[in-house]
This record gives structure tokens, sequence and C-alpha cells, in this order.
């Protein structure tokens, strides 16, 4: 049976220690364990985010949602990045003593995935791959103001997820140039999806967008974990 359980993570923060809110989904004897992020308007409890974490939970992973301290103390806009690391640094932290020596994976959506990315650029985390949800790679109809220069330092496998229609990354050749400066990476694409893998003409709620996206990054991960990269 698969236990949802509400947890409180320490961050410790330049102004000093803070708690955010999270959430473990955890299968019976699951396999691998995941942080899972939200985005930069959505905070933990986002339907896409339960349709996604329920649907790895029935692949055999169990998952940590969180807030960022940001959304805990109820405010809009994103705090400083550093927050952002120190954040994912205790929550990889509190994951990987749960997880007992199971393989602990770092998905995010948008926001949460890039602040995830530069967490492991710095070495604030290690976790054995890395999936990304819509990659903000520039705002939109900014492409020169790419949020990229971090990547290559990146040591681990990378998923980037996207929507071929998000306007975040347009035009797709600055996606696949940016993926190609790094170690190891490659991306999963979403015909059609915009921003959070939504498809014009097609009404379907989050939770079952976020689910159907589940089943191939699950095959991933598993061959990050079993051969020290995707094959």
């Amino acid at each position: 049976m698969t236990v949802s359980t509400p947890a409180t993570v320490p961050v410790e923060l330049p102004s000093g220690r803070v708690e955010v809110s999270a959430d473990l989904l955890a299968p019976p004897s699951a396999w691998a364990y995941a942080a899972l992020a939200h985005g930069a308007g959505a905070g933990y409890r986002h339907p896409f985010l339960l349709g996604f974490a329920d649907a790895l939970a029935e692949a055999g992973v169990a998952t940590l949602r969180f807030n960022f301290p940001y959304v805990q103390a109820g405010r809009r806009m994103p705090g400083p990045a550093a927050h952002a690391v120190a954040t994912w640094r205790a929550v990889h932290a509190e994951l990987t003593d749960r997880a007992a020596g199971a393989p602990v994976f770092a998905i995010g959506k948008s926001y949460g995935g890039r602040m995830a990315s530069m967490a492991a650029a710095e070495g604030a985390i290690d976790p054995a791959a890395l999936v990304y949800l819509g990659y903000p790679l520039h705002p939109p109809g900014s492409p020169d103001k790419a949020r990229v220069a971090h990547l290559p330092d990146v040591p681990q496998p990378q998923l980037f997820v996207a929507g071929s229609n998000d306007p975040f990354i347009d035009p797709h050749e600055q996606l696949e140039g940016a993926v190609a400066s790094c170690r190891s990476a490659e991306i999963s694409w979403i015909e059609g999806g915009g921003h959070s893998f939504e498809v014009k003409g097609r009404k379907r709620p989050p939770a079952e967008v976020a689910a159907e996206l589940v089943p191939p990054i699950v095959a991933w991960l598993r061959a990050a974990h079993s051969a020290g990269g995707p094959t």
C-alpha cells in the first residue's frame, strides 16, 4: 500500500533556519527515490505534481515533494537562487537518508528543475540523475537571456522533457545546442506540448497530463542508474 506522509524539511538560509513543507509518497519496496520540485508559480501540492508523483509510485519510485521557502512564506515571486539551492541541498540530504542506499533522483518542473541543475552544477546535490519537466531555457520571447552557462558543469545524466510548443525553448536549436554542451544529456520531445505539456485542442486535467509522461521517464531513470548513464 502506497503511503503519503506529511513532513517538514529544515533549510539553512543566510538569514537563518526555515522549515518547508513536504509530502513523502512511498510505495512498498520502492526501488528508487526522487525529490520533486514545483515550478515558479505553484506549490508542492499542485495537481500536476500530484499526478506525476502518483504515477511514479505505481512504477515503484517514492517521491518527496516540497515547497521552496518563498512559497512557504506566502510570496509569489521566487527568492534568490541561493535560497533554492540551499533548499535542494537540504531536501536531497533528507531523501538520501530515507532512501537507505537506493538511488536518489532529482526531478523538477520548470523553475524547480532549473534550480536542481544549478544545485548539481555547484556540487550541492549528487543525485543519480536529473530530469527537467519543461526546462525554462529563457523567458518567452527572449532567447538572448538563456540560462545555460552552468549546464556543462552538471556531472550527472540529465533528461530534458520538452514540449515542442513550449515558448520557453523557442527556437529549439538553442535547447539542442545547450544539451549538446552537457556531459551526458538528451531531450525527450513531447509533440505539440506547451510548457506544462498541454496540447492545444485536448482538454485534460493536469494530473492526467503529468501521469502520461512517467513511463518513458522511469525507463530512462532505470537506464541511467543501471548503466551509469542512459543507453
